[in-house]
């Protein structure tokens, strides 16, 4: 089992930045990839970044250039740096672990979620 606490979240006029953070307890954390998903209101869940162990990364369309995702196997701990936010970068943000496959968008080929941090941009 894997359990993944996010924090970071808050609210943050637009333009300005954030750092997620994303511990994992558990199963030995630098050996699978991780992820970011955010779910606005009223939306699907959403891919955003991911990072491989390795620390191989690719990004949204919708994120690329504004948000860096990281990762410290040392702390077990994942980032996100959300640089020059919008409105539409507003919803809760998870966590997630262990995909089925190396690249995959989809929520639900990912094992592990944490509880989401919510993130408002206000403009």
């Amino acid at each position: 089992q894997v359990q993944l606490v996010e924090s970071g979240g808050g609210l943050v006029q637009a333009g300005g930045s954030l750092r997620l953070s994303c511990v994992a307890a558990g199963r030995t954390f630098g050996s699978f990839p991780m992820a970011w998903f955010r779910q606005a209101a009223g939306k699907e869940r959403e891919f955003v970044a991911a990072i491989s162990w390795s620390g191989d990364k690719y990004y949204a369309d919708s994120v690329k250039g504004r948000f860096t995702m990281s990762r410290d196997n040392v702390k077990n701990t994942v980032y996100l740096q959300m640089n020059y936010l919008n409105h539409e970068d507003t919803a809760v943000y998870y966590c997630a672990a262990a995909p089925k496959r190396w690249g995959t968008q989809r929520p639900d080929e990912y094992d592990y979620w944490g509880q989401g941090t919510q993130v408002t941009v206000s403009s």
